[in-house]
């Protein structure tokens, strides 16, 4: 049994038609899924930014904190240092006498 021409233009456009289908069903699954992945990618991208942010703030609470102790310790030694200093002059005056 052999195809006319008929039969192998009907099934040329049977086969156009459904290349057509499965490419604009496919394209629209493509769509979808760059629209899908866009959102994906902003949702994440806001879910870095609330990590950085809350991170930072937590370094600074803890930072702010700590950066008074060191000046505090810092001027704490700076007197001891000068008391240190004060009584090396008196026993070396003394010792001198």
């Amino acid at each position: 049994m052999s195809l006319t021409a008929e039969d192998k233009t009907w099934i040329a456009e049977q086969l156009r038609d459904y290349t057509n289908w499965i490419t604009g069903y496919l394209r629209e699954d493509r769509d979808r899924i760059t629209d899908y992945l866009r959102e994906d990618r902003s949702r994440i991208t806001e879910e870095i930014r609330t990590v950085e942010t809350s991170l930072l703030t937590e370094f600074h609470k803890w930072a702010a904190p700590s950066e008074a102790r060191q000046r505090t310790h810092a001027a704490a030694l700076r007197a001891i240092d000068l008391e240190m200093e004060a009584l090396s002059e008196r026993v070396t005056r003394l010792e001198g006498k």
